[in-house]
C-alpha cells in the first residue's frame, strides 16, 4: 500500500471513530469507558496520520 492510500485509509477510519464517538456520546446511558477508549484510539490515529502526513511531505 502507498504512503497516500495508507494516509487515505487512516483518515477513514478516523472519520469513522468520530461519527462512532458522537453516536455513543449521545446516547443517554453511553459507558463513560468506552467513550475513554474511542477517544484515545481517535488519538492515536490523529498522530499516525500526521506522522504520516510529514513524512510524505518531506520525501
Amino acid at each position: 500500500m502507498s504512503s497516500e492510500a495508507h494516509l487515505v485509509e487512516l483518515k477513514r477510519r478516523h472519520d469513522d471513530l468520530e461519527q462512532k464517538l458522537a453516536a455513543t456520546m449521545a446516547r443517554p446511558s453511553s459507558d463513560h469507558l468506552e467513550i475513554v477508549r474511542l477517544k484515545r484510539k481517535k488519538l492515536s490515529l490523529k498522530d499516525k496520520i500526521t506522522r504520516l502526513s510529514m513524512h510524505t511531505s518531506t520525501h
